[in-house]
C-alpha cells in the first residue's frame, strides 16, 4: 500500500486502484500507463511538481497527453513565474520518485491545482504512488482531499 491509497481508504473515498508491469524504458509514465491500462490518454492524468517565483512548491495536475503552460500554472498560483521543480526536492517534499509522484498522501501538503478538463468527468486516473499504479477516483474527491482547484493549465 502507498501514502495515496492509505488516504483514500482513511477518509472512506470510492476508488480503484489498477496496477500495470512497468517497462523501465518508456519515455512517457503517463502515456504508458493509459496505452498498459487500455485508458483514454484524456483520462490519465499526470502530477508534476513545479517552483514558484516565491520559491514555495505546487503541484499541478493535467492530462498525459498535454503539455503544461508555465504561465498559465503561475496566474491560478497567484505568481507572476514558474519552473519544473528539482528532482531531489520532488523525491524529498513528495516522498515519491519521478514517475510515481500522487497527488496524494504526499509528506508535504503543497498548493495543488487541476486542470479545468477534470471538470467535465465522472472519473479520472492518478499515480497512486508508484511506477505501475493509478487510481481512478472522481476528480471531486482530489478537490475535497486537497483543497485543491480548478484552473485552465494547459499550453
Amino acid at each position: 500500500m502507498t501514502p495515496a491509497i492509505n488516504l483514500l481508504i482513511k477518509q472512506k473515498l470510492a476508488h480503484e486502484v489498477l496496477q500495470y508491469e512497468h517497462d523501465a524504458s518508456a519515455e512517457s509514465f503517463g502515456l504508458e500507463a493509459a496505452e498498459k491500462l487500455n485508458l483514454a490518454p484524456n483520462l490519465v492524468y499526470k502530477t508534476l511538481v513545479v517552483k514558484l517565483d516565491s520559491q514555495t512548491l505546487c503541484v499541478a495536475i493535467l492530462p498525459v497527453e498535454r503539455m503544461l503552460s508555465m504561465k498559465l500554472l503561475a496566474k491560478a498560483a497567484g505568481a507572476k513565474k514558474a519552473q519544473m521543480a528539482d528532482k531531489a526536492e520532488v523525491e524529498r517534499v513528495t516522498g515519491y520518485v519521478l514517475g510515481g509522484v500522487s497527488p496524494l498522501g504526499q509528506k508535504k501538503r503543497l498548493m495543488t491545482v487541476i486542470d479545468e478538463s477534470a471538470q467535465k468527468l465522472t472519473n479520472m486516473y492518478v499515480s497512486a504512488g508508484k511506477r505501475g499504479l493509478e487510481i481512478n477516483l472522481a476528480p471531486q474527491a482530489l478537490i475535497q482531499l486537497l483543497s485543491a482547484r480548478f484552473a485552465p493549465l494547459c499550453q
